[in-house]
């Protein structure tokens, strides 16, 4: 998919950094990116990664958004590097030796084969991956199947664990699974060129 222009990508990038900045100096959220493509109601992520070894250092978003990409990128952001529960809080110091990556995401599609089809179905590179069984619910950007070389039953088991269900949870009719694209926009370096970041294995 292809969405926006690289430099409506540096610009969401250069925001996604600005908004973390501004926030925890002052606490302060940041004005959204306006007009374009930036009114339009898309999907974001936000991951933070440490640099150069390109460790998670947080990552959330919106898969099914109910914000413009301009302000879902500054709430994203905020929120990858102040709430994931998996890492504590950026601090500021920080912000000179990490990364900022933003996925803006296509609409997520319902997979409607047969749950024994499912792993056909799934492209890679190419498919981010979305599970929803009961309460639990669970998402991984089409990066992380080309980072970790997954094939696809290993991308639909991994997303199960992420949701936390048991690996085979995708094989169950009840489960529904969503696929989706991604445009990926990076820093090579902290606040360094902006890079679009294609998925190859």
């Amino acid at each position: 998919m292809n969405l926006l222009t690289i430099k409506e990508g540096e610009l969401l990038v250069k925001k996604a950094r600005e908004a973390v900045e501004l926030f925890l100096k002052s606490s302060i959220e940041a004005e959204p990116l306006v007009g374009g493509i930036f009114d339009k109601n898309l999907g974001i992520f936000v991951t933070i990664l440490s640099y150069p070894d390109h460790e998670l250092r947080g990552c959330i978003g919106f898969p099914f958004s109910s914000y413009t990409l301009g302000k879902g990128v500054v709430l994203a952001a905020k929120a990858a590097a102040t709430e994931d529960y998996r890492f504590e809080p950026l601090a500021i110091e920080e912000l000179k030796k990490v990364i900022f990556e933003t996925s803006v995401l296509s609409e997520p599609k319902l997979l409607t084969v047969q749950p024994i089809q499912r792993e056909k179905a799934i492209k890679i590179p190419g498919d981010g991956l979305i599970i929803q069984y009961g309460l639990n619910s669970g998402l991984l950007l089409p990066q992380v199947a080309v980072e970790h070389h997954f094939s696809a039953k290993e991308f639909l088991e991994a997303v199960c664990t992420k949701a936390g269900l048991p690996a085979q949870m995708y094989l169950s009719s009840s489960a529904k699974l969503y696929t989706f694209g991604a445009q990926i926009f990076l820093e090579e370096k902290p606040e360094g060129k902006i890079i679009e970041k294609k998925l190859i294995l």
